[in-house]
């Protein structure tokens, strides 16, 4: 338990971060997996439009800080070779 009020209001901040930051990754986790099972079905249109939005969360991601902006870039680059691989 916090003794100090600067480490109630630490441990308060650190609360709502969480909490923000668990919605964050959620959202960019349920991206990435549509994308996946578009690239899967063999589905380009629709790959390519939750694909730009996939990228769009990652890159917000990695602004705010939620994940490293080397994981966005990674994960949005094996997306994008799986739906290259799907094209073929």
């Amino acid at each position: 338990m916090p003794n100090s009020p600067s480490a109630k209001k630490r441990q308060r901040t650190n609360e709502d971060r969480r909490i923000r930051n668990r919605a964050v990754k959620s959202g960019v986790k349920t991206q990435v997996k549509k994308v996946i099972a578009a690239a899967a079905v063999g589905n380009i249109v629709d790959g390519e439009s939750e694909m730009r939005l996939a990228m769009k969360k990652l890159d917000q991601a990695a602004a705010k800080g939620v994940i490293h902006k080397n994981a966005a870039a990674r994960t949005k680059s094996r997306l994008a070779a799986r739906l290259k691989a799907a094209k073929k």
